[in-house]
């Protein structure tokens, strides 16, 4: 597994693409939960939010991995 990726030249990190991935999925995710009203259920939307993120940013490279080595 290598650390980064060429990008026309430019080496890119692989966690940045992981992380634009995980961001690209929650922010569809974060508006069915306000959709069906979970958030009234929690008490810190933010924190709530930012675990959301990384719950999915860990998960997005839990299936990266794999498939790179």
């Amino acid at each position: 597994m290598t650390g980064e990726f060429d990008l026309y030249g430019v080496f890119v990190p692989s966690l940045a693409a992981w992380m634009l991935i995980a961001f690209a999925i929650s922010v569809p995710l974060r508006r069915v939960l306000a959709g069906i009203g979970l958030y009234r259920l929690v008490w810190h939307r933010p924190l709530f939010d930012l675990a959301l993120y990384v719950i999915l940013l860990g998960a997005v490279v839990a299936v990266a991995v794999p498939l790179t080595s």
